[in-house]
C-alpha cells in the first residue's frame, strides 16, 4: 500500500495496562513508542493509540480493530509481556495472527539481555495478519527504545513483503535494511 506525500501511513499503538485503561497510571508506554517512531521515521504517519485492559478479549479486538478496520499495516504493543498471570498480550496477539515471526522476540531478548538481567522473563513476540505486522513490546519506554532500535532496520521491509504501507527511516538514526534491488 504505497501512499501519497498527502497520505499518513496509520500505525496502531496499543497500550495494554489495567491501570492505565482505569486512569489510575499515566500511560508512558504509548507516548514511548511515538517517541520512537517520531525519531525514525520520515514517512509521514499517525497513531492510531488504543489503551486497552490486561483482558485478552480486549487485546484481541483492538488488535483486529487495527489491522482489518483501520488500516494499520504496523501494530505496536506495550505490556503485558511477562510472566504474571495478567500478562497475556503475547497469546492475545498468537490468536489473532496468521504466522508468528520468532526472530523478532528472539533478538528483542538478547538486545534488552545486555542492560538488564531480567529480560530473560520477558515474552514478546511478533506475527502477521493480513498485511499487517504486529509486534509485541516490553512497557518501560527505556525498554521500548532498547527493543526498537534491535528490531526496527527489518520492518520496513517486512511491511513491504507482506503488502503493508511503505516506512522509509532516516537513516541517521535508523538504517533500514532492504536488499538493493527493492531499495
Amino acid at each position: 500500500m504505497p501512499i501519497s506525500n498527502k497520505d499518513e501511513a496509520p500505525i496502531g499503538i496499543v497500550t495494554v495496562s489495567d491501570r492505565a485503561f482505569k486512569g489510575v497510571y499515566e500511560d508512558k508506554g504509548g507516548p514511548g513508542i511515538v517517541a520512537v517512531l517520531s525519531d525514525f521515521l520520515v514517512t509521514p504517519w499517525r497513531a492510531v493509540a488504543r489503551v486497552v485492559p490486561d483482558e485478552r478479549p480486549d487485546i484481541e479486538s483492538a488488535l483486529i480493530d487495527l489491522a482489518d478496520r483501520q488500516g494499520c499495516s504496523l501494530i505496536l504493543t506495550t505490556g503485558g509481556t511477562g510472566p504474571a498471570a495478567r500478562d497475556i498480550t503475547p497469546e492475545a496477539t498468537e490468536a489473532v495472527c496468521d504466522r508468528i515471526l520468532p526472530g523478532f522476540g528472539e533478538l528483542m531478548r538478547t538486545t534488552s539481555l545486555r542492560e538488564v538481567p531480567t529480560a530473560i522473563l520477558s515474552r514478546q513476540l511478533a506475527g502477521t495478519r493480513g498485511s499487517a505486522l504486529i509486534v509485541n513490546l516490553p512497557g518501560r519506554p527505556s525498554s521500548i527504545r532498547t527493543c526498537l532500535d534491535a528490531v526496527f532496520p527489518a520492518i520496513p521491509y517486512c511491511l513491504d513483503l507482506i503488502g503493508g504501507y511503505r516506512l522509509d527511516t532516516d537513516p541517521a538514526r535508523c538504517r533500514a535494511f532492504r536488499p538493493p534491488s527493492t531499495a
